[in-house]
């Protein structure tokens, strides 16, 4: 048997959800390479026994992220790039396998290994070392 209660219950867990996504948004808008959560809402019918076509409860999908490119600002920093249009960072996830980054701000490790949040650069035979007292400059690789 359906509950008013319920169909109400399930608008104002979506307020709150929504609440949750816009929160967490705003609180990470200056944190390097964070993609906005988007969020979304639907009406779906209440289906049981009592055919009650009025009613209806909201349910809350998170679809995905933004993954369009935020501001880009110039540091100094030669560890910081920017990832630009579609392009994307292999990194060395912990398990080995390969996973992908925007996050553009670089560490170079103890042992010379390129890291992006603490994650090894992935190049083509492997993870990057750069080798002590090198220098370097960074290039556009265009496909």
């Amino acid at each position: 048997m359906d509950r008013m209660l319920y169909t109400a219950m399930s608008g104002a867990k979506n307020s709150m959800d929504q609440q949750s996504v816009v929160s967490n948004n705003l609180s990470n808008v200056t944190t390097t390479g964070f993609r906005a959560q988007l969020q979304a809402a639907r009406s779906v019918p209440v289906q049981g026994e009592a055919l009650l076509a009025t009613r209806t409860s909201a349910v809350t999908t998170i679809p995905g992220s933004d993954f369009s490119q935020g501001p880009v600002e110039f540091t100094g920093r030669t560890l910081d790039v920017a990832m630009q249009d579609d392009a994307w960072m292999a990194v060395q996830a912990d398990d080995g396998t390969e996973t992908y980054t925007r996050r553009g701000d670089l560490q170079i490790d103890s042992d010379g290994v390129l890291l992006s949040v603490g994650r090894p650069v992935i190049g083509e035979g492997g993870p990057i070392a750069i080798p002590r007292c090198a220098s370097f400059h960074w290039r556009r690789r265009d496909n």
